[in-house]
């Protein structure tokens, strides 16, 4: 089940490269409003998305035959401070978390920047959500 994982992940960094999506350039152009062709990227893969969970919840099971369960998240006002800070982070950077490691994997040495400060932010998340938990009404972990 592993080599079908990462075959999979190759096979969606090769389409974030090819397709541009993972192009710093590319990314500042949605975000300035300049380029439209990202957000129909992002709109088809939701569609795609979106039409997978309603096939495997009209059948409860995964390809292996395991039943599937999908329960909707609490919504809380972490998700809206976490969205923003993401959404921030994507356009200084931008980068998300697929499109830094095909950067690196094309090798462009400032994801590593990006990586380092991705990885720095979970850290940070990690160490105050104690903290962080009972302000933005976040679930216990």
């Amino acid at each position: 089940m592993t080599l079908l994982y990462v075959a999979l992940g190759t096979v969606f960094g090769l389409v974030l490269s090819r397709s541009g999506a993972a192009d710093y350039n590319f990314i500042q152009s949605m975000f300035l409003f300049t380029s439209f062709q990202l957000y129909g990227i992002i709109g088809t893969a939701v569609v795609v998305t979106l039409t997978g969970l309603l096939v495997l919840k009209k059948y409860g099971r995964t390809i292996t035959g395991k039943p599937i369960a999908i329960d909707l998240k609490p919504l809380n006002r972490g998700n809206v401070a976490g969205g923003l800070l993401f959404g921030v982070g994507w356009s200084m950077a931008g980068m998300c978390p697929g499109p830094i490691v095909v950067n690196i994997g094309e090798g462009k040495l400032y994801a590593i920047a990006a990586l380092a400060g991705a990885l720095t932010g979970a850290a940070l998340l990690g160490a105050l959500y104690p903290k962080l938990q009972r302000p933005f009404h976040l679930p216990k972990m």
